[in-house]
């Protein structure tokens, strides 16, 4: 479990990047593997919980190899973060291709 941080964390902060830095909005609140008509709307949100999930990770990652975090908190920590990661962003993403 300890090595799938590094992959999701490098995954989620690099679509931070492209997100926040490279303007590319192709990745915001996607349904069906489709942006919402107005992705930009959406953006800064998108951008945050790529952000914050991407840093808990690393943070994680990071305690544990100089800490030495207990396995029973960073596994807490981690699964929290994951789960609530994948709700919010399913949230957005319906509130975003909802129809008017």
């Amino acid at each position: 479990m300890f090595l799938g941080l590094f992959p999701l964390s490098i995954f989620w902060l690099r679509r931070a990047w492209l997100i926040g830095i490279k303007k590319d909005y192709s990745y915001v609140a996607l349904k069906k593997g489709l942006p919402p008509e107005n992705p930009k709307k959406y953006a800064i949100f998108s951008l945050a919980i790529n952000l914050i999930a991407g840093l808990i990770f690393a943070a994680m990652i990071l305690l544990v190899i100089i800490v030495g975090l207990d396995y029973e908190i960073w596994t807490a920590v981690v699964g929290t973060t994951l789960w609530t990661k994948l709700f919010i962003e399913f949230i957005l993403s319906r509130h975003a291709h909802m129809k008017k």
